[in-house]
């Protein structure tokens, strides 16, 4: 790995210079550098930029909330973990017993009807059995290695509690180590003195700093003791709030200088149950985010069963995301159910009063958000400590819906209805899940057709991807709907990633007539509860670091400038080559058989057969995963729990041939996975035949283990039908032919751009700021013309960020960071070598 090289770059001219003399010189094993020429019409003007361009998306996934941005720090503080949560919980998870003094007892988790309200409606027994002076009670080990305090630190305690006891409860409330020897605190002393749910209150004074320290709570005496939402938050929190967010997190998002928040997802919107936390639907779990279940005390909200595996308390509700909006100084935009699901679900749900409910229930959304303090809900708003209105002026309804023509006919009951209501307010639809595909297709053509002001686009992909798409919205309808991209990232947190990305902006800002708004995600991810990555920011219990993407997303969001300034390039890009590789069998979470396998040249001269009537000698296990054997002369894979196992035939050198294979699904949750162009377990393409839960066909191509989908239409593989599936490959094209029929086709032929480039303008500190992308391993020796009409100092401000591409971002070491400098000899032609895997802000100061 190279050393990571903190630099201000070259700059070499046409009229004189100086280098910083912090500018190290390029090392020998340099590639040559390749000719750029930038070409900038500094008085002129392009498309404005909306202040709220670039922004944050917040979804509670990779325990961003709960063990997260919200700064609770007892795990479980309410007892209300259940299986349907995570398969693994019970309602003392994170709970042990312990005593003191021989104390003793018992605790079991309980719901009946002396729980504390209806919403919150499991608690703790405890059932006491001291003799003399012993206590017993229950320790939390709170997140990730533990409890984290620092020393000299403020942590507010709080229990609700009541007692039996005739006399009341004595409890003893500690901060300590796993095994008790080490006190981190002066204990605080407590007294539950009936059989009224009370909330009792202390506070801790920590005399040490650790990340592993637990919470006890022990009571003395006899009698039965029940005791509900144990809770110790940090004094010290962003911007000082009760229940608030942990500080570090906050302000690390607070940086980015964010336009809007984006929240509450994402899957935990348009997943699980429409109906509400109550009798009438059981109380039932794993629910759809409903904004009324996260506001008002936090002791009578609602929890549920996270999307993405595990409890999630809504402490962290409604409020508090329009309270850190406005503290940050960006727009809240709130994302509501539509009642058609996503994220593998793909229903509809057709109740037309719930329906009703739903748009009832966004209209008092906006009312919470905005209504004066004699509403309805603007009252509730002011009771819980905001009588401003939070300045809402934007929603969006649905999220990645794969079903269009369903969702679009419930998201105009929900736009009608608003703009009746509220004609000032944006409503935000969306185009699915995929950047391609018939779903995306029909989605656009739906909110065309329906006049949609503004379309959410999400996709996530590999680096080359967004280095082939910069010119992705030059062609977009400029009198159409405006585009959030609401979600995208590349696959993986190395530098080569951020570099992507940046190129890609590029183009989003060049584009700003059309793209108004765009927010990377996943935005949180702790290091232990990972279901997603990349991420921006990372952490753990008591300490958090910005990843690659986060330094080059932050140098963007704090430069982006009020106009676009008219700009092109000219040099070296990357032309497409043809398919080329072996072939491949896989199967996803699904039971498989393969069958008279034909790989033939485009003349029809054979290269491959095999009907496995002599075994699968020919086969090469690349995943490493499932269980394949030869089953009455065909190839099985039987493992339905195995995702990708993918094995291997053939020629790496294979091209111009066509591939045919018979498939049929065994049992399991989706479908087939037929490889082409295999290189190895990283870089392959396959067609995926009933993916996504058996809802989605698609074909997807690998590079470096990221993986881009280039087709998608809606599909749904039967169980026990044998398919006849054919790939023909010539050159860059592929067909794709399923049981004599064609399925689809694509061509791979996009030219990669490795540097992208963007000017935009400062208005009020009038300044042009020139933005490099040089997302490949040779300088970018690039003349810079900002035109003949030009008047700009000779001094100005660099901003680099450069290094190993495949270095990252850890809690031990941050390599990639930026480093400003100023520079001189710039003029209205100078020209510079920008370094291998960099981007570079000049903020040039006109005259």
């Amino acid at each position: 790995m190279r050393t990571h090289r903190l630099v201000a770059g070259l700059v070499t001219g046409l009229v004189t210079t100086t280098l910083s003399t912090s500018t190290p010189a390029l090392g020998a094993d340099t590639a040559p550098a390749l000719d750029y020429t930038i070409n900038v019409d500094a008085t002129g003007t392009g498309p404005a930029i909306d202040p709220a361009m670039y922004g944050v998306f917040f979804e509670d996934i990779n325990r961003a909330a709960d063990g997260g941005l919200y700064g609770e720090l007892v795990q479980n503080r309410s007892f209300e973990y259940l299986p349907v949560d995570n398969g693994s919980y019970t309602g003392l998870t994170s709970w042990s017993p312990v005593s003191s003094s021989g104390g003793s007892g018992s605790i079991a988790t309980v719901s009946d009807d002396a729980r504390l309200n209806e919403r919150n409606r499991t608690y703790l027994k405890v059932t006491l059995t001291n003799a003399g002076p012993g206590t017993y009670g229950v320790l939390n080990s709170g997140y990730n290695t533990g409890i984290a305090l620092e020393a000299g630190k403020a942590y507010d305690f709080s229990v609700w509690a009541r007692t039996d006891a005739a006399g009341g409860t004595p409890l003893t409330v500690t901060l300590h180590n796993q095994d008790g020897t080490t006190r981190y605190a002066a204990p605080v002393q407590l007294s539950v003195q009936d059989g009224a749910w009370r909330r009792y209150t202390g506070t801790f004074v920590a005399t040490g700093t650790t990340d592993a320290a637990r919470l006890a709570v022990e009571a003395g005496g006899d009698g039965t003791l029940r005791l509900d939402m144990v809770s110790l938050f940090p004094r010290d929190t962003f911007k000082g709030r009760p229940n608030g967010l942990r500080k570090d997190l906050a302000e690390k998002i607070a940086a980015l200088r964010p336009g809007f928040v984006r929240f509450p997802g994402g899957c935990i919107v348009n997943t699980g149950s429409m109906y509400g936390y109550d009798a009438a639907s059981g109380y039932q779990r794993a629910r759809a985010y409903q904004w009324k279940d996260t506001i008002g005390p936090v002791e009578e909200r609602a929890t549920n069963a996270n999307f993405w595996g595990y409890n999630q308390s809504y402490g962290l509700g409604y409020y508090e995301y329009f309270q850190f909006a406005e503290d940050i100084g960006a727009k809240p935009v709130p994302v509501v159910p539509a009642l058609v699901t996503g994220c593998g679900q793909n229903r509809a749900v057709d109740d037309d009063a719930l329906l009703q409910r739903h748009i009832q229930d966004t209209l008092d959304l906006i009312e919470f958000a905005n209504g004066p303090v004699t509403s309805t809900w603007g009252a509730k708003r002011a009771a819980m400590g905001h009588s401003a209105p939070f300045g809402l002026d934007r929603i969006e309804v649905g999220n990645e819906e794969n079903l269009p023509d369903a969702f679009m006919a419930r998201f105009v009951g929900f736009r009608d209805a608003i703009k009746a209501a509220y004609p000032k307010v944006t409503v935000i639809s969306n185009s699915g899940p995929d950047d391609a595909g018939t779903t995306f297709d029909r989605a656009w053509e739906l909110n065309r057709a329906n006049g949609v002001e503004m379309v959410d686009e999400h996709y996530y992909n590999d680096p080359s991807w967004f280095l082939q798409n910069n010119k992705r919205y030059d062609s977009y309808d400029r009198s159409g709907a405006k585009v959030w991209v609401g979600e995208y990232a590349s696959w993986d947190n190395k530098l080569s990633n951020a570099l992507a990305e940046g190129a890609y902006m590029t183009g989003l800002e060049r584009n700003a007539d059309v793209v108004t708004m765009a927010s990377y995600a996943p935005l949180l991810a702790n290091i232990d509860y990972v279901q997603w990555r990349p991420d921006l920011i990372w952490f753990d219990n008591d300490q958090s670091w910005g990843s690659a993407n986060y330094e080059v997303q932050k140098l963007f969001m704090t430069n982006v400038g009020d106009q676009v300034v008219p700009s092109s390039f000219t040099g070296a890009v990357k032309t497409a080559q043809p398919v080329t590789g072996a072939i491949g069998l896989s199967t996803w979470r699904t039971a498989a058989k393969y069958d008279d396998v034909l790989v033939t040249s485009s003349d029809g001269t054979p290269l491959f057969s095999d009907d496995f009537s002599n075994g699968a000698g020919r086969w090469t296990p690349i995943a490493g995963r499932g269980t394949w054997t030869v089953q009455d002369g065909a190839y099985v894979q039987s493992d339905t729990a195995a995702e990708n196992t993918m094995v291997k035939a053939g020629d790496e050198s294979w091209r111009d041939y066509d591939l045919s294979v018979k498939a049929t699904k065994i049992s399991g949750a989706e479908g087939f996975l037929v490889g082409f162009g295999v290189k190895d377990s990283g870089n392959y393409y396959w067609w995926n035949l009933g993916g996504w839960n058996n809802t989605q066909g698609a074909v997807e191509k690998a590079v470096n283990g990221a993986k881009t989908t280039l087709i998608a239409k809606p599909n749904t593989i039967e169980t026990g039908h044998t398919y006849d599936i054919k790939a023909q490959i010539r050159g860059t094209k592929v067909t794709l032919l399923l049981d004599g029929q064609v399925w689809g086709s694509f061509d791979d032929n996009a030219v990669t751009e490795p540097f992208a480039q963007v000017v935009t303008r400062d208005v009020a500190a009038k300044q042009l700021i020139v933005k490099v992308v040089n997302a490949q391993d040779a300088p970018a020796r690039t003349t810079i013309n900002l035109g003949t009409g030009a008047r700009v100092m000779d001094r100005a401000q660099m901003t680099v960020i450069s290094g190993d591409p495949q270095e990252l971002n850890t809690r031990t070491a941050q390599p990639i960071k930026p480093v400003t400098s100023t520079i001189k000899g710039v003029a209205p032609t100078f020209t510079r070598i920008f370094e291998p895997n960099s981007v570079t802000f000049i903020r040039v100061q006109t005259k």
